[in-house]
């Protein structure tokens, strides 16, 4: 039997970034999921601040070259890997000079927030999810960290919802306290939209803030996580109402495990439908 493969996208990862609750979770998590002999793919942006020549990143050219349009606009995909060597695991940096050749994350020096990160965020889903349309591989789960990949389960359920490699493909949602207070582009759901996403699916989008972003990223997906002990109340009761299955939060303690066992929901769902 071939092993589970789990994709993780996220906004953070320690080393390459400063050490948080999700930045640790999203280090030390692929680790532990691989050490339970599943495959495993890693996705990052890679945002300016991230030091290079000290993490020795280097460009992938056979992954690189590709253009990403986004409102009429191409923008071209670079890809870069490094490796955390201890653990034996690889990690994907999406990369466009435009967009992340700043020496900042969400906001800038002092402290606004850029305007351009509505097509910072559409740029990284689709550049991670073309990436790996492009290496062949199909994941059986795509969980998601941070507000800034909350577009992915749209995209793995709409827009990549014929092509092969993602049509089973599971979505699973960690919501953790990372709200920001600013709404995105006033033409934020037209940005989003391509072939496979309907008007309907955008509704929530119209508007592009935190509550209503995650409010979709929630409709959209399989399983959802609570990743910080306190999250958004609007969320937590949307959340709620979902119907959806849900992993409450966990310690660093035993997270893996449990983050193990309700990956095992979705995996023995794929099992059956084979």
């Amino acid at each position: 039997m071939e092993k589970p493969r789990i994709l993780f996208v996220t906004q953070e990862i320690t080393p390459y970034l400063p050490e948080t609750h999700m930045s640790k979770i999203c280090r030390y998590l692929p680790q532990g999921i691989q050490e339970r002999k599943n495959e495993i793919r890693t996705f990052i942006p890679r945002f300016g601040n991230i030091n290079e020549r000290r993490n020795q990143l280097h460009e992938v050219i056979r992954l690189s070259g590709m253009n990403l349009i986004i409102d009429d606009n191409d923008h071209p995909l670079i890809i870069k890997v490094a490796s955390i060597q201890q653990a034996r695991m690889q990690i994907y940096f999406i990369d466009n000079e435009d967009y992340f050749h700043r020496k900042f994350i969400f906001t800038d020096k002092k402290n606004k927030f850029f305007d351009d990160n509505d097509e910072r965020t559409i740029f990284f889903t689709k550049g991670v999810l073309e990436t790996v349309n492009k290496l062949g591989w199909s994941p059986d789960i795509v969980h998601c960290h941070g507000w800034f990949t909350s577009l992915v389960p749209l995209y793995v359920k709409r827009a990549f919802k014929d092509n092969p490699l993602f049509s089973d493909s599971k979505v699973i949602y960690s919501i953790y306290d990372d709200d920001f207070n600013e709404t995105l582009d006033k033409n934020f759901a037209k940005k989003i939209k391509q072939e496979g996403i309907t008007n309907k699916d955008l509704a929530h989008y119209q508007e592009g803030n935190y509550v209503n972003m995650i409010k979709a990223s929630i409709d959209f997906s399989d399983g959802l996580i609570y990743g910080s002990k306190k999250i958004n109340p609007e969320i937590e009761e949307y959340l709620k109402k979902s119907g959806k299955p849900i992993l409450k939060y966990q310690s660093s303690d035993d997270f893996i495990d449990a983050y193990a066992d309700f990956y095992k929901n979705f995996l023995e769902d794929k099992e059956v439908n084979d």
